[in-house]
């Protein structure tokens, strides 16, 4: 039978965070708290120790197998911690990324490069160039009926972004806009001068490489 410390040291992370907040908490501590708890032969805080040491080791390269040999950890636990950090990657990195360059769109969008639909998307910014969010806007050929400035500028205007990039990928691996993307761009950005939120770019992407509006002095 537990003692009333060991039951006490079990909990202490919770508590702690329920009185002093996330960031008073050191690493194990935290993942304590996200367990919940350990196995028989080995207690909650011990379990996270070793994990935190794994992170420490090679955080890189952690996946959901090599956390699930950890004894005392199994696939379900694994798995939430390896949900917990994707979803740091994708809510918490990625909001300090800066946007300069079509070249950092192109890196961004990459996964897109090789889609067999052409997808239109927007990434929104802050003052500072720092990506706020990437959305899919429409799937299927570009023109101006599917890309309607309304559907463009509404995200735009609830992260309350200074600026847009859209981006659209060419499956045939054309790399050169058709006469429909210019008229796009061109709407577009009148659009946003009247809203007040600046079209900072279009960038074609291919699995090839990309085509910038503004590199080529287009916008």
């Amino acid at each position: 039978m537990k003692t009333i410390d060991e039951l006490y040291e079990k909990d202490r992370p919770r508590e702690k965070l329920l009185k002093k907040g996330a960031s008073a908490l050191k690493d194990f501590e935290l993942m304590a708290v996200l367990l919940g708890s350990g196995v028989k032969d080995k207690d909650v805080l011990k379990l996270s120790r070793e994990i935190i040491t794994l992170f420490k080791n090679d955080f890189d390269m952690l996946t959901l197998d090599t956390l699930s040999e950890v004894y005392g950890l199994g696939p379900a636990k694994a798995a939430q911690i390896i949900s917990a950090i994707e979803l740091s990657r994708r809510y918490l990195i990625k909001q300090n990324r800066q946007i300069t360059s079509a070249d950092s769109v192109y890196e961004e969008l990459f996964e897109y490069s090789r889609k067999r639909q052409e997808y239109f998307l927007t990434l929104t910014l802050d003052g500072a160039s720092h990506l706020i969010s990437t959305r899919v806007i429409s799937i299927g050929t570009l023109n101006q009926s599917l890309v309607h400035p309304r559907e463009v500028f509404a995200d735009a205007i609830s992260d309350r972004a200074a600026g847009i990039i859209i981006a659209h990928n060419h499956p045939s691996g054309q790399c050169f806009p058709s006469h429909e993307d210019t008229v796009v761009t061109k709407r577009l950005k009148e659009v946003g001068k009247i809203m007040g939120i600046e079209l900072l770019d279009h960038v074609i992407i291919t699995h090839e490489g990309y085509f910038s509006f503004q590199e080529e002095g287009l916008l």
